[in-house]
Formats: structure tokens, sequence, C-alpha cells
């Protein structure tokens, strides 16, 4: 009996020692899951997504490799905060800073009529404050959703000229997405008008930064067309054409395909357009143009499905006829075809009735020449009027009975078309209308062609003898941007921007030579420059600095006041740190209490006195600044402390 008894201890000791080892090992499992879990979800939190956890027994591991050594430190003094210090065992490696790759910085930029979007990744050293400000001027009343990061990595050499141009280039355009690299700037754009994107083309074609390669993509909705217009000629000069227009691209190169076959040399532009009165027109004008080849010279005009052929003076007749009839049997349905054959002129004749209207670049006309009545005369007289005003007409026509008929509206369709040229004349003729001239519009033939052909209808003939000089253009005139500067710094080297000692305000002197620079500006809209105050040495460099960018701010704010617009116009003020004489002589201190004009954006600096020389204590690698303009409230204040000679 007291055996068994025994031997029921013996069990019953072994299985409280089996179940007591057992509940220990399940306790320090679950104190190893509930560390390893509270440990790895503070990791997590922390954004330490690189540090692996894992327990062994008591001590907990911490493995994995932090990009820095003080990110190793914080994730031990992280996981510290946990667990009990003396239980962790930290066994991270670290990355080797030399095999870090820099991150490709990039900037997106959308504005559209909802307002400004911005995403990317751009140095620290730049700072997303940067963008801010530089759009501060385009942002007012529309909203700015900013999602730019920053990585603290060097800046590379031309990302902040690149990223300049591109806020530039959304500063101009209203509906663009403008994407910053930097060594490249993609600008994607949508005009209103062929007009509009060609300024925008030619407005940021300007200061566009060294390095950096800059990719415009400005789209324009295809014109409408009205009346869709075509004309082209062969004469003794090469065939060409003076007005062009296609449905389609199809279209476009068969037309372009049957003028080099006529003989057409160089670039031919063929707009495409809306506007089209069949979908055959690409057929009836490369049919129409071939005809015109085989009878060897005349023009042939289309007007929506209008087409006059006029043959060359001297052709047979016969001859004239047939190709007229075998190209009316050619040409789609819709379109109507005229024949016009020119009379050769009889050898008796004393001259033809002619009426003559010559517009002088002053804006001054003259008329000279015949017209039928009286009726007729006060007609002409009151249009001429109305299109060039009455104190610029010179009126000396005179009434003659038998004019061919249809004189009168050759006569005023030919006075419209002068009055879009610069200078130039119109010449009515019994057979033909001849306007010659010149205009500062790249694309006036073909407008003047579809005026032309518009007012004068089926069946008549015209020339069209125009010139497109650039200096005419307001788009192509505008100064480059070192001519821009050259032009204020003349004005400045005549008479420069003082201030009454120890004031910001514009006194009459500086205010007369604002209105001088305010008549230069506004052709130097798309040029950046910065104004730059400086003052002499005397007094504390502090107040100095005050003082400079204080009157700085108010030169801008004076152009502002005179109208200009100052987008593009930024102030600095650089105080004393920025000599161009000796501050030991008066006549040094006085030269270097100056205001400056200098390009930015990558553009060549050019200094007030144009020596040629870089300032002593300039930095030539210093970014530009952004473009910032003042607030419209703006208005600058005495300081009390600054010197009164500065």
């Amino acid at each position: 009996m007291k055996k068994h008894q025994l031997i029921l201890g013996i069990a019953a000791f072994a299985v409280a020692a089996t179940l007591s080892v057992a509940a220990a090992i399940i306790t320090a499992q679950q104190i190893e899951d509930r560390s390893t879990e509270a440990v790895a979800f503070a990791m997590r939190e922390a954004g330490m997504d690189w540090v692996a956890v894992h327990a062994d027994g008591l001590q907990l591991y911490l493995t994995g490799t932090a990009p820095d050594e003080a990110s190793r430190l914080r994730s031990y003094s992280r996981a510290a905060a946990v667990v009990d210090a003396d239980r962790i065992v930290n066994q991270q490696d670290v990355i080797d800073p030399a095999t870090i790759t820099p991150p490709r910085f990039s900037l997106d930029m959308l504005r559209n009529g909802d307002g400004i979007q911005l995403i990317g990744l751009i140095p620290t050293a730049v700072g997303s404050e940067a963008v801010a400000a530089a759009i501060a001027a385009i942002s007012e009343g529309v909203e700015v959703v900013d999602m730019v990061e920053t990585a603290d990595y060097a800046t590379p050499a031309t990302w902040v000229a690149a990223m300049e141009f591109g806020l530039r280039a959304l500063l101009e355009l209203p509906r663009s997405k403008v994407t910053v690299y930097e060594d490249r700037v993609e600008v994607q754009a949508v005009s209103e008008s062929v007009a509009q994107r060609a300024a925008f083309e030619a407005a940021l074609e300007r200061g566009q930064p060294d390095g950096v390669t800059v990719i415009l993509d400005i789209s324009a909705p295809r014109p409408v067309i009205t009346p869709f217009t075509l004309r082209y000629i062969i004469d003794d000069d090469e065939p060409r054409f003076e007005a062009c227009s296609a449905d389609t691209i199809q279209s476009r190169d068969r037309i372009i395909l049957a003028a080099r076959t006529a003989g057409t040399q160089g670039v031919i532009d063929c707009p495409i357009g809306l506007g089209v009165p069949s979908p055959q027109w690409g057929t009836a004008v490369s049919t129409a143009i071939a005809s015109l080849a085989d009878i060897g010279g005349g023009s042939v005009t289309f007007s929506d499905a209008d087409v006059t052929l006029i043959g060359p003076q001297g052709m047979a007749q016969d001859s004239f006829d047939r190709a007229i009839g075998e190209l009316d049997e050619a040409l789609p349905a819709v379109f109507s075809l005229h024949g016009v054959l020119p009379e050769a002129p009889a050898a008796t004749e004393a001259g033809p009735p002619r009426f003559v209207a010559r517009l002088g670049d002053d804006g001054g006309v003259e008329l000279r020449g015949r017209l039928p009545d009286d009726e007729v005369e006060a007609a002409v007289r009151s249009y001429t009027h109305a299109l060039f005003g009455g104190d610029n007409v010179d009126f000396a026509t005179r009434q003659v009975a038998d004019l061919p008929p249809g004189w009168t509206l050759r006569v005023l369709a030919g006075l419209a078309a002068l009055s879009q040229l610069n200078d130039g004349s119109v010449t009515v003729e019994p057979d033909t209308v001849i306007l010659a001239g010149n205009t500062g519009d790249p694309d006036a033939v073909s407008d003047l062609t579809r005026t032309l052909s518009g007012n004068l209808g089926d069946g008549q003939n015209f020339e069209i003898n125009v010139t497109y000089v650039e200096a005419l253009d307001p788009i192509a005139s505008l100064p480059s941007p070192e001519e821009c500067v050259a032009r204020i710094n003349t004005v400045l080297d005549e008479t420069k921007i003082t201030f009454d000692p120890g004031s910001v305000e514009i006194n009459r002197q500086a205010g007369v030579v604002l209105d001088a620079l305010a008549e230069i500006l506004p052709d130097c809209r798309e040029t950046r420059m910065e104004i730059g105050g400086h003052t002499d040495s005397q007094g504390r460099e502090e107040m100095n600095l005050n003082l400079s960018q204080s009157r700085a701010d108010a030169v801008l704010n004076g152009l502002l006041a005179r109208g200009v617009l100052v987008s593009n116009l930024t102030a600095q003020g650089y105080g004393e740190s920025q000599p161009i004489a000796d501050n030991q002589e008066e006549d040094g201190r006085e030269t270097n209490r100056r205001i400056e004009f200098r390009l930015l954006a990558g553009a060549t600096e050019v200094a007030e006195e144009d020596t040629g020389d870089e300032p002593p204590n300039a930095d030539p690698d210093a970014p530009a600044r952004p473009v910032t303009a003042p607030p419209a409230d703006f208005r600058p204040q005495m300081r009390p402390d600054r010197d009164e000679d500065n």
C-alpha cells in the first residue's frame, strides 16, 4: 500500500513539474511575441520600415540596413522606449554614403482655370518656399495645391535656371503643364488661337537657360477659315501660293504634292482649318493646280466652292476654252468654275481708267483717279474716313461716267485690303486690282487673298505684291533681353535714380527717371530683371542692407504705379556688399549709392556702368532669385535708424 502511494506521489510531482515548465515556456513565448509586436509597431509608426524585429528568449534583435548612423540610433532609442534597453541587441547595418545615388529631381506644375497644382521632389537648398513665392503673382484668387517634397542632396548645377524658366513659362501660360528637370524643361500648353500660340512661343524662346533643353508643345485649335480660300499663281516668278487652306493632313499633303509637281520650291505653308465646303477639297485643288500648270501661266483662286481660273494674257481662246472645259469636267460636282482670259491691250489705247489709293507709313492716305458719280464719291469718301480716319485722307478724284461694270465694288474692296497694310497702294484697273506694300504680319498675304476673294466675288482678277517686314512685326521687333537692359542703362547713365538723404520716397527727379523707364519696360515684359539697390559703406552694415532693400522696393513700386506690369521684375537690396568705387572718397561713395538693373534666369548680366567687369564682391555662381511682386497695398516706409548720407 505504501509502495503504491509512493508511485502516485512521484507521478503527481512529475505532472506538476511538466505543467510548470510548459506554463513557463508559454509565458516566455507570449512575452517574446508581445515585445516583438510592440517594437515592430513602434518602428512602423515612426516610418522606420527598414528595421526587422525578432526575439530569442528575452533578447530582442534589431536587424536591417539604416540609411545613416543617426537613423540607426533613432531606431534603437525608439525600441528602448517600448522594452527594457538591456534586452535590445542592435545588429543594424548602415548604408555606405558613397553608394547612395541622388534622386532625380523633378517638379510638375499644372495650371488651369481651377487653380495650380505643384507636385515633385526638389532640393532642400532651394526649398518649396521659393516656388510658392514665384507663383504668388498668378495664384491670387485661385487654389494652390502644394505637394512638393524636398530631399537633402546637392543642388544640380542647372536646376535653379531650369526651375526659374519653368516658373516663367507657368506665369506666361494660363492653361499649361510644365515639368522641370535639372537638364530639361517640358512645356505643354493650350492657346486660344494660332496668333496667341505664336506669341507664347516667341516669348518663351527668349532667355532660355544655358545647358537646359527646352521642349515646347503649345497647341492651338484649328482656325475657322471663312471663306475657305486658296490661290495659286504661275507667272514669270516661281510658281507659288498666295493663300492656302486644307481641311485634313492628307488633303494638305495632296495639295503640296500638286504644287511641287507644278514647280513650287521652298517651304509651303498650308494651314489646316475648319469650314471646308466639301470633303473633296484636296482633290479639287490638286486638279486645278495641275490644269493651271498645263496652261503654263495665270492663277486659280478658290473661295469656298467658287473657282476662278484666269489664263495668261495672249493665250489662244480655243485652247483656253478647251482647258476650262476639261477642268470643269474633272472638278467635283459641288464646285463652280469661272474662266477668265484677259484681253491683250490695244496698241492705240491712251491708257485704261484707273483709281489709285496710297497709304503712307504715317497713316496718311491719298486718293486719286476716277469714280462714276457724286453718290459713289460720297460713299467712297465716307468709307475711307471710317477706315483711316477723317484727318488723314487727301481726296482728289474726278468723275467719269463710262467706267467698267463693278468699278465701285473693286474700289471699296481695294481700300479694305489697303487698310490691313502698314504702308502701300491699291490700284484699280478695268481687269484687275493690284495691291502692293509692306506689313508686319507674316500671314498677311493669305488674309488679304481671303479678303479680296470674298469682297470681289467670282471671276475677278487681282494681284498681291505685299512684303513682310520683320521690323514692323510687333512680336519679332521686340528687343532682346540684352537690348532691354542696354536701353534702361542708357537712361540711368544720363540721370541716376537718387533719393533724398535718409529717405526711400521717390522724389521729383527720380520720378522723371521712372517715367522714362516706364516707356521702355512694356516692350521688355518677357525679360526677367532684378532691380538692385546699393549703398556706400557709411553706417552699420545691417542698416545699409535694409535701406538698399527699401529703395529697390520703392523703384519697383514706383514702376507699378506708372502702369508697368512688374511680374518679370524683382527687387533686391545688397547694401554696401557690392561697391564699384572707392568708399574712402566722396565721389566713390556717390558712385556706390545706386540702383542697377540686371538680367536674371541665365542671361548675361549688364550693370549700370558697362565696364565689362563683375562687381568686386559679386558671387557669379549665386542662383537667380524667383520673380516676386510687391503686394498691391505695399508702400515703402521710413526707417528711423538709417544713415543720413546713404
